[in-house]
C-alpha cells in the first residue's frame, strides 16, 4: 500500500469532505451537426489559407474522437465512487458532451481525409496508443491522464474564447467546430478532476502524470503535424512553408502565459476552477446557442443537462 505524504493528499477544501464537486456549473449535452457546413471546405481551410495551421488543426481533430472515448471510459470506470449528486449530474453531462465531440470530429476528419489529410490514419494510431495504455496502466492512472489532458484542452479553450486572433486561426467553418468544442471543454473542465479526487487519486500521481503528458503531447502533435505537412504538395512550393512558419510562431498559442497556465496544474492544491471562467462560459452560451445564437440552427432536439447520447 502506498504511504500518503503531504504531497499525496488532496486538500480537503478542493472537493469537499466527502469528495464532492466544488463546482456547481451545468454541463448540457447539445446535439449539434456540422456535416452540411463542411461540404465546401477548402483544402487549406485555416485563416488566410495558412499551410501549417491547416495541418495543425487537422492533426488536433484527428486525435479527438478516440481521445474523447478514452476520457469517457476513464471517468465512467470510477463513476460509482461519486456520491455528490451535483458531480453525478456533471459526469452524465460530461459523457454526453464528449460523445458528441467524438462524433462531430469524426465527421470533420472524414471530410479532411477526402481533402488529403491523414486524419483517419492518425485516428487509428491514437486508438492503438490509448487502448495499449489502458492495458498497461491501472484505471486510476488513466483517470489521472484524463484529468491532465482535460486541463490541456481547457487551457486552449480559454485562450480561444478570450482571444479574437486565436479564435480566428482555424478559419470560419472549422473555427465553429473548435469554438463549440472550446465552450463545452470550459463547461466540464473540472469534472474528470473532481472524479479523480473522489476516487482517491493522489497529488503525486496527478502532478507527475501531467509532467510527462505535457511534453509528450507537445512533441506528439508537433511530429504528427510535420508528417502531415510532408504529404502536402503545397509544402514544397518555394517560400510557402517558411512564411507559414513565421506566422505560426507568432500566434497566441506560443504566448508564455499559455505555457504557465498549463504548468499551474503542477501546483499542490491546484483545482481547475482556480481560473474562474463562469462569466466567459455564460457569454459564449448566449453567443453560440442563445435564441439567435450563431450555432443554434445546428442543434437537433435542443440541449439537455446530464444526458448522454
Amino acid at each position: 500500500m502506498e504511504t500518503s505524504t503531504p504531497q499525496d493528499t488532496a486538500p480537503a477544501n478542493a472537493t469537499g469532505a466527502a469528495g464532492g464537486a466544488r463546482t456547481a456549473g451545468s454541463v448540457p449535452t447539445r446535439r449539434v451537426s456540422f456535416e452540411d457546413s463542411l461540404a465546401e471546405l477548402p483544402v487549406h481551410f485555416a485563416a488566410d489559407g495558412d499551410l501549417i495551421l491547416s495541418h495543425f488543426f487537422a492533426t488536433l481533430s484527428s486525435v479527438f474522437p478516440d481521445g474523447e472515448e478514452y476520457f469517457v471510459r476513464s471517468v465512467r470506470h470510477h463513476r460509482d465512487r461519486v456520491d455528490d449528486p451535483t458531480l453525478r449530474r456533471q459526469v452524465a453531462g460530461f459523457i454526453g458532451q464528449e460523445s458528441v465531440h467524438g462524433r462531430e470530429h469524426r465527421v470533420l476528419n472524414d471530410r479532411l481525409a477526402e481533402l488529403g489529410y491523414p486524419t483517419q490514419r492518425y485516428e487509428r494510431l491514437t486508438r492503438w496508443a490509448l487502448t495499449t495504455r489502458e492495458r498497461i496502466v491501472p484505471p486510476i492512472g488513466n483517470l489521472a491522464a484524463t484529468a491532465a489532458m482535460e486541463h490541456f484542452t481547457a487551457t486552449l479553450a480559454e485562450l480561444a474564447l478570450t482571444d479574437d486572433e486565436a479564435r480566428r486561426l482555424p478559419g470560419p467553418v472549422v473555427g465553429d467546430v473548435f469554438t463549440w468544442h472550446a465552450l463545452e471543454e470550459s463547461e466540464h473542465k473540472a469534472v474528470a478532476f473532481d472524479v479523480y479526487r473522489a476516487a482517491g487519486g493522489s497529488e503525486r500521481l496527478r502532478i507527475w502524470t501531467m509532467k510527462l503528458l505535457r511534453i509528450g503531447l507537445v512533441v506528439g502533435i508537433s511530429f504528427l503535424t510535420a508528417m502531415s505537412l510532408l504529404g502536402d504538395r503545397a509544402t514544397y512550393r518555394p517560400g510557402r512553408l517558411r512564411r507559414s512558419w513565421v506566422h505560426f510562431r507568432r500566434t497566441p498559442m506560443f504566448r508564455r502565459e499559455v505555457w504557465d497556465q498549463l504548468c499551474d496544474y503542477d501546483r499542490v492544491g491546484f483545482h481547475p476552477d482556480d481560473s474562474d471562467t463562469e462569466a466567459l462560459v455564460e457569454t459564449w452560451r448566449h453567443e453560440l446557442f442563445g435564441d439567435e445564437g450563431r450555432l443554434t440552427p445546428l442543434l437537433a432536439g435542443g440541449a439537455r443537462e446530464g444526458s448522454a447520447p
